[in-house]
Protein backbone atom coordinates (compact mmCIF):
# COMPACT_ATOMS: atom_id res chain seq x y z
CA UNK A 1 0.00 0.00 0.00
CA UNK A 2 1.62 3.28 -0.99
CA UNK A 3 2.28 6.03 1.36
CA UNK A 4 0.11 9.23 0.77
CA UNK A 5 1.86 12.82 1.77
CA UNK A 6 0.31 15.95 1.55
CA UNK A 7 2.46 18.94 0.98
CA UNK A 8 0.06 21.98 3.30
CA UNK A 9 0.79 24.85 4.77
CA UNK A 10 -2.05 27.54 4.69
CA UNK A 11 0.71 30.58 3.94
CA UNK A 12 1.03 31.05 0.14
CA UNK A 13 4.75 31.47 -1.39
CA UNK A 14 6.23 28.66 0.97
CA UNK A 15 7.05 26.00 -1.72
CA UNK A 16 4.38 24.03 -1.63
CA UNK A 17 3.47 23.06 -5.17
CA UNK A 18 7.56 22.97 -5.90
CA UNK A 19 7.92 20.54 -2.85
CA UNK A 20 5.11 18.54 -4.80
CA UNK A 21 6.12 18.47 -8.25
CA UNK A 22 10.11 17.86 -7.19
CA UNK A 23 10.11 15.81 -4.59
CA UNK A 24 7.86 13.53 -7.02
CA UNK A 25 10.01 13.54 -9.77
CA UNK A 26 12.85 12.68 -7.71
CA UNK A 27 11.12 9.45 -5.86
CA UNK A 28 9.79 8.53 -9.42
CA UNK A 29 13.94 8.92 -10.75
CA UNK A 30 14.59 6.61 -7.72
CA UNK A 31 11.83 4.27 -9.30
CA UNK A 32 9.51 4.58 -7.16
CA UNK A 33 5.85 4.71 -8.85
CA UNK A 34 4.66 8.07 -7.37
CA UNK A 35 1.43 9.88 -7.83
CA UNK A 36 0.59 13.31 -7.79
CA UNK A 37 -2.45 14.31 -6.22
CA UNK A 38 -3.24 17.95 -7.23
CA UNK A 39 -5.40 19.09 -4.53
CA UNK A 40 -5.38 23.14 -5.85
CA UNK A 41 -7.43 25.18 -7.89
CA UNK A 42 -4.79 26.71 -9.06
CA UNK A 43 -3.53 23.34 -10.80
CA UNK A 44 0.28 24.03 -11.18
CA UNK A 45 0.79 21.08 -10.27
CA UNK A 46 -0.46 20.05 -13.46
CA UNK A 47 0.99 22.49 -15.29
CA UNK A 48 4.20 22.44 -14.04
CA UNK A 49 4.12 18.58 -14.94
CA UNK A 50 3.72 18.99 -18.62
CA UNK A 51 -0.24 18.54 -18.53
CA UNK A 52 -2.48 21.84 -19.70
CA UNK A 53 -5.29 22.34 -17.04
CA UNK A 54 -7.95 23.46 -19.82
CA UNK A 55 -7.67 20.39 -22.18
CA UNK A 56 -8.15 18.58 -18.87
CA UNK A 57 -11.62 16.32 -19.05
CA UNK A 58 -11.53 14.42 -15.63
CA UNK A 59 -9.61 15.86 -12.71
CA UNK A 60 -10.17 15.35 -8.75
CA UNK A 61 -13.05 17.46 -8.62
CA UNK A 62 -15.26 14.18 -10.36
CA UNK A 63 -13.35 11.90 -8.39
CA UNK A 64 -14.46 13.94 -4.73
CA UNK A 65 -17.83 14.75 -6.13
CA UNK A 66 -18.22 10.83 -6.57
CA UNK A 67 -18.81 11.22 -10.14
CA UNK A 68 -15.83 9.12 -12.11
CA UNK A 69 -13.33 6.47 -10.60
CA UNK A 70 -9.76 8.22 -9.73
CA UNK A 71 -8.17 5.60 -12.66
CA UNK A 72 -9.95 7.20 -15.30
CA UNK A 73 -8.73 10.51 -14.20
CA UNK A 74 -5.29 9.86 -13.42
CA UNK A 75 -2.23 11.30 -16.66
CA UNK A 76 0.97 9.44 -16.79
CA UNK A 77 3.77 12.20 -16.63
CA UNK A 78 6.62 12.53 -19.69
CA UNK A 79 9.16 11.17 -16.72
CA UNK A 80 8.93 7.13 -16.40
CA UNK A 81 7.28 6.06 -13.04
CA UNK A 82 5.50 9.12 -12.66
CA UNK A 83 1.65 10.15 -12.72
CA UNK A 84 -0.76 12.95 -11.66
CA UNK A 85 -4.19 13.42 -11.02
CA UNK A 86 -5.02 16.47 -12.41
CA UNK A 87 -6.98 20.03 -11.09
CA UNK A 88 -8.62 22.29 -12.79
CA UNK A 89 -10.56 25.55 -11.72
CA UNK A 90 -13.64 23.70 -10.98
CA UNK A 91 -12.25 22.47 -8.00
CA UNK A 92 -12.82 25.64 -6.47
CA UNK A 93 -16.67 25.14 -6.42
CA UNK A 94 -16.19 22.09 -4.18
CA UNK A 95 -16.01 23.57 -1.24
CA UNK A 96 -19.81 25.14 -1.28
CA UNK A 97 -21.01 21.76 -3.39
CA UNK A 98 -19.95 19.27 -0.38
CA UNK A 99 -21.31 21.72 2.32
CA UNK A 100 -24.41 19.60 3.20
CA UNK A 101 -22.69 16.33 2.26
CA UNK A 102 -22.41 13.30 4.73
CA UNK A 103 -18.74 12.78 5.93
CA UNK A 104 -17.46 15.60 3.31
CA UNK A 105 -14.24 15.43 5.06
CA UNK A 106 -13.45 11.93 3.55
CA UNK A 107 -13.97 12.63 0.19
CA UNK A 108 -10.33 12.94 -0.97
CA UNK A 109 -9.84 9.56 0.77
CA UNK A 110 -12.55 7.61 -0.78
CA UNK A 111 -11.50 8.91 -3.88
CA UNK A 112 -7.76 7.74 -3.01
CA UNK A 113 -9.22 3.73 -2.04
CA UNK A 114 -8.89 2.12 -5.03
CA UNK A 115 -5.40 3.13 -6.33
CA UNK A 116 -3.26 3.46 -2.75
CA UNK A 117 -2.06 -0.01 -3.51
CA UNK A 118 -0.98 1.26 -7.11
CA UNK A 119 1.72 3.48 -6.00
CA UNK A 120 4.65 3.77 -3.65
CA UNK A 121 3.85 6.95 -2.69
CA UNK A 122 0.96 9.60 -3.36
CA UNK A 123 1.75 13.18 -2.78
CA UNK A 124 -0.98 15.93 -2.47
CA UNK A 125 -0.53 19.36 -3.31
CA UNK A 126 -2.62 21.57 -0.94
CA UNK A 127 -4.06 24.79 -1.33
CA UNK A 128 -2.68 27.88 0.56
CA UNK A 129 -5.95 27.33 2.63
CA UNK A 130 -7.13 25.55 5.64
CA UNK A 131 -10.36 24.81 3.88
CA UNK A 132 -12.20 22.16 3.23
CA UNK A 133 -10.11 20.77 0.47
CA UNK A 134 -7.12 20.68 2.22
CA UNK A 135 -9.07 19.33 5.22
CA UNK A 136 -9.66 16.17 2.85
CA UNK A 137 -6.20 15.98 1.59
CA UNK A 138 -4.88 15.82 5.50
CA UNK A 139 -7.64 13.07 6.20
CA UNK A 140 -6.41 11.20 3.24
CA UNK A 141 -2.85 11.50 4.21
CA UNK A 142 -0.97 9.12 6.46
CA UNK A 143 1.54 12.18 6.67
CA UNK A 144 2.20 15.81 6.50
CA UNK A 145 5.00 17.83 5.32
CA UNK A 146 5.20 21.39 5.99
CA UNK A 147 7.54 23.35 4.01
CA UNK A 148 8.36 26.77 5.70
CA UNK A 149 10.43 29.42 3.81
CA UNK A 150 13.78 30.75 4.91
CA UNK A 151 12.30 34.17 5.37
CA UNK A 152 10.81 37.16 8.13
CA UNK A 153 7.49 35.92 9.02
CA UNK A 154 8.35 32.33 8.43
CA UNK A 155 6.76 30.71 11.40
CA UNK A 156 3.47 32.82 10.93
CA UNK A 157 0.68 30.67 10.70
CA UNK A 158 2.68 27.72 11.34
CA UNK A 159 1.36 27.30 14.51
CA UNK A 160 -2.32 27.51 13.45
CA UNK A 161 -1.42 24.81 11.28
CA UNK A 162 0.09 23.00 13.51
CA UNK A 163 -2.95 23.41 15.51
CA UNK A 164 -5.48 22.46 12.55
CA UNK A 165 -3.59 19.00 12.05
CA UNK A 166 -4.01 17.77 16.08
CA UNK A 167 -7.51 18.79 15.28
CA UNK A 168 -7.66 16.23 12.54
CA UNK A 169 -5.81 13.89 14.52
CA UNK A 170 -8.37 13.71 17.76
CA UNK A 171 -11.57 14.06 15.28
CA UNK A 172 -10.79 12.58 11.77
CA UNK A 173 -7.23 10.56 11.12
CA UNK A 174 -5.82 9.36 14.15
CA UNK A 175 -2.98 7.94 11.86
CA UNK A 176 -1.74 11.11 10.73
CA UNK A 177 1.55 11.95 11.29
CA UNK A 178 3.96 14.77 10.93
CA UNK A 179 6.49 13.98 7.92
CA UNK A 180 9.16 16.45 8.48
CA UNK A 181 9.33 20.43 8.08
CA UNK A 182 11.40 20.92 5.27
CA UNK A 183 13.05 24.72 5.16
CA UNK A 184 13.08 26.20 1.86
CA UNK A 185 13.91 29.39 -0.29
CA UNK A 186 17.56 29.57 1.87
CA UNK A 187 19.78 32.01 0.88
CA UNK A 188 23.82 31.17 2.43
CA UNK A 189 24.52 34.83 2.39
CA UNK A 190 21.75 36.37 4.10
CA UNK A 191 22.11 36.83 7.92
CA UNK A 192 17.94 36.47 7.76
CA UNK A 193 17.70 33.29 6.28
CA UNK A 194 20.58 31.54 8.89
CA UNK A 195 18.48 32.86 11.47
CA UNK A 196 15.21 31.34 10.26
CA UNK A 197 17.07 27.97 10.18
CA UNK A 198 18.48 28.33 13.32
CA UNK A 199 15.43 29.39 15.22
CA UNK A 200 13.39 26.32 13.53
CA UNK A 201 15.90 23.51 14.49
CA UNK A 202 15.81 24.42 17.69
CA UNK A 203 11.69 24.83 17.90
CA UNK A 204 11.30 21.52 16.29
CA UNK A 205 14.46 19.73 16.40
CA UNK A 206 14.07 15.87 14.72
CA UNK A 207 10.45 17.63 13.26
CA UNK A 208 13.28 19.43 10.31
CA UNK A 209 14.45 17.91 7.33
CA UNK A 210 18.08 17.62 7.14
CA UNK A 211 17.86 18.87 3.56
CA UNK A 212 17.18 22.50 2.81
CA UNK A 213 16.12 23.95 -0.34
CA UNK A 214 17.87 27.07 -1.59
CA UNK A 215 16.88 29.94 -3.65
CA UNK A 216 17.40 28.41 -7.21
CA UNK A 217 16.41 30.31 -10.61
CA UNK A 218 16.22 26.55 -12.29
CA UNK A 219 13.52 25.53 -9.76
CA UNK A 220 11.65 28.75 -10.51
CA UNK A 221 12.45 28.48 -14.50
CA UNK A 222 11.71 24.70 -15.25
CA UNK A 223 7.70 25.26 -14.77
CA UNK A 224 7.94 27.68 -17.79
CA UNK A 225 8.63 23.99 -19.77
CA UNK A 226 6.28 21.56 -17.85
CA UNK A 227 9.34 19.97 -16.26
CA UNK A 228 10.21 18.99 -12.76
CA UNK A 229 14.12 20.78 -12.22
CA UNK A 230 15.57 17.04 -12.10
CA UNK A 231 14.61 17.06 -16.04
CA UNK A 232 15.42 21.09 -16.26
CA UNK A 233 18.82 21.00 -15.39
CA UNK A 234 19.80 17.94 -13.39
CA UNK A 235 22.98 19.70 -12.16
CA UNK A 236 21.40 22.58 -10.78
CA UNK A 237 21.55 23.08 -6.69
CA UNK A 238 17.65 23.01 -6.37
CA UNK A 239 16.79 19.64 -8.58
CA UNK A 240 20.27 17.93 -6.32
CA UNK A 241 18.44 19.43 -3.23
CA UNK A 242 15.27 17.62 -3.90
CA UNK A 243 16.71 14.70 -4.75
CA UNK A 244 18.56 14.70 -1.22
CA UNK A 245 15.24 14.89 -0.25
CA UNK A 246 13.66 12.16 -1.51
CA UNK A 247 16.91 10.14 -0.14
CA UNK A 248 16.00 11.44 3.46
CA UNK A 249 12.01 10.29 2.69
CA UNK A 250 12.80 7.06 1.76
CA UNK A 251 15.16 6.10 4.54
CA UNK A 252 12.99 7.82 7.24
CA UNK A 253 10.26 5.47 5.86
CA UNK A 254 12.86 2.37 5.78
CA UNK A 255 12.66 1.74 1.72
CA UNK A 256 15.80 1.56 0.14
Amino acid sequence: MGKVISIANQKGGVGKTTTAINLSASLAALEHKTLVVDADPQANSTSGLGINPKEVELSIYECMLGETDAKDAIVKTSVDYLYVLPSHIDLVGAEVEMVNVDNREEKMKNALRSIKDDYEFIIIDCSPSLGLITINSLVAANSVLIPVQCEYFALEGLGKLLNTIKIIQNRLNKNLEIEGILLTMYDVRLNLSNQVVEEVSTHFKQMVFDTIIPRNIRLSEAPGYGKPALYYDAVSKGAISYLNLAREILSKNGVS
